[in-house]
């Protein structure tokens, strides 16, 4: 059980989120950004139990894991952009995702190399995705008429967004000072830590694609 909730329980929920983002393809008016958000998953989902094999297996898991961190960035940036209605806005993102992947990729193959974690991109890529939450957040607030934010993909993912970001901020920036020294039950209470956002992200990602589907009442 320890085995499992260590190295399999974030691939579980990632999963469950995978086959629940399939449901949009069943529907006919499903938005884009959703469609893509499905394969994403699938991706996602993929590169999970590769890292999970690799690290129950005591190998080092980094060859995956920074790229794929500086894709999953990048690709919630453009996700949010599809739901920010300022231009401004709208076009600064458009810049960071110019900007962001070739200075993370920059840092991590010539300053902090594929040995670490990147901590500071990822620290910057976590500040630019609450800023921009927070952002969706004070739109949403000011439309008029309200609408249903429980039947709003949008509020979901947000939410869901805003939540492991701020959390993984500290936890990951500070992973690889943290590594060096900590104990063993530091960096088991660590392990449990992150599976929780970590359930948290995927759990809220899972109702954003279940939110839109109306079930029919038998008369």
């Amino acid at each position: 059980m320890r085995v499992f909730f260590d190295y399999y329980l974030g691939p579980l929920f990632v999963g469950l989120s995978m086959l629940a983002g399939l449901t949009v393809f069943l529907q006919r008016n499903a938005e884009f950004y959703l469609r893509l958000f499905a394969y994403f998953l699938v991706l996602t989902f993929i590169v999970e139990v590769i890292e999970a094999f690799l690290t129950f297996h005591a190998k080092s898991n980094l060859l995956i894991l920074n790229p794929f961190t500086v894709l999953s960035i990048c690709f919630y940036i453009w996700l949010l952009r599809c739901f920010i209605h300022s231009r401004k806005v709208r076009t600064l993102t458009l810049y960071l995702l110019y900007i962001y992947p070739a200075i993370s990729l920059y840092n991590i193959y010539f300053i902090q190399k594929m040995r670490v974690f990147h901590t500071m991109t990822y620290s910057v890529g976590c500040l630019l995705i609450v800023g921009l939450c927070i952002y969706y957040f004070f739109e949403l607030f000011q439309l008029t008429p309200a609408t249903k934010l429980l039947r709003q993909p949008s509020f979901w993912i947000c939410s869901g967004l805003l939540f492991f970001f701020s959390c993984s901020f500290p936890l990951y920036g500070l992973n690889n000072l943290v590594m060096r020294t900590a104990s063993a039950l530091t960096i088991r209470n660590l392990s449990i830590v992150f599976n929780f956002i970590y359930v948290f992200l995927y759990s809220f990602f899972t109702i954003a694609f279940l939110c839109r589907l109306r079930i029919r009442k038998s008369t």
